[in-house]
C-alpha cells in the first residue's frame, strides 16, 4: 500500500500565537485538534498542495513555506500510512475565514499541550511548546523568492 502525503501549515502570528483547528464532529477523529492542511493530490507539489489547502480551509494566500518536520504515521483501518510534512507558513492575509473546522483558535506554543491533538502531531507540539521549533524565526531565516543577484552590493 502506498503512503499518502499530507501537508500541514504551522502559521504563527506576530504575537507568537499559532493557528490550530478542531475537526468537525462528523469527520474521522472527531473534535481532535490539528494544524490546517490536507492530502497532496496526484501531480501536485507539496507547496501547490499547501497553497490549495490554505485557500480551501482558511481562504488565505500562501506567501512562503519552510519544511520544519515530518512524521510517518499508521492510522490503521483503510487509512494506511500517512507521511505528514509540517511547514512553517507565512500567509498574505491577516484575517482568516475558516471553513471545514468545528472551531479554530490562536494559541501560544506553551498552550498547545492543553488541546487534544491528533497523535501524529504530538512530537511537533512538544518541540513548539519548548521553543525548539520557532516557525517565525525559520521563515525569517529563508530569503524570499527574489533573485540572489538583486541583493545590494556589500563591497
Amino acid at each position: 500500500m502506498s503512503i499518502q502525503q499530507v501537508v500541514t501549515a504551522v502559521i504563527e502570528r506576530e504575537d507568537r500565537r499559532i493557528l490550530i483547528g478542531q475537526r468537525r464532529r462528523a469527520d474521522s477523529s472527531p473534535l481532535k485538534w490539528e494544524f490546517p492542511g490536507g492530502k497532496v493530490k496526484t501531480g501536485e507539489s507539496l507547496e501547490q498542495a499547501l497553497a490549495r489547502e490554505l485557500r480551501e480551509e482558511l481562504d488565505v494566500t500562501l506567501l512562503r513555506a519552510v519544511p520544519i518536520a515530518s512524521v510517518e504515521h499508521e492510522y490503521g483501518g483503510n487509512m494506511g500510512s500517512l507521511l505528514i510534512i509540517f511547514f512553517a507558513v507565512a500567509i498574505l492575509e491577516s484575517e482568516i475565514r475558516p471553513g471545514p473546522f468545528e472551531q479554530v483558535a490562536w494559541v501560544l506554543p506553551r498552550e498547545l499541550s492543553q488541546y487534544d491533538f491528533l497523535i501524529a502531531n504530538h512530537r511537533l507540539i512538544a518541540e513548539l511548546a519548548t521553543g525548539r521549533v520557532k516557525p517565525a524565526e525559520l521563515l525569517a531565516s529563508v530569503p524570499s523568492d527574489s533573485p540572489p543577484d538583486s541583493a545590494p552590493d556589500s563591497h
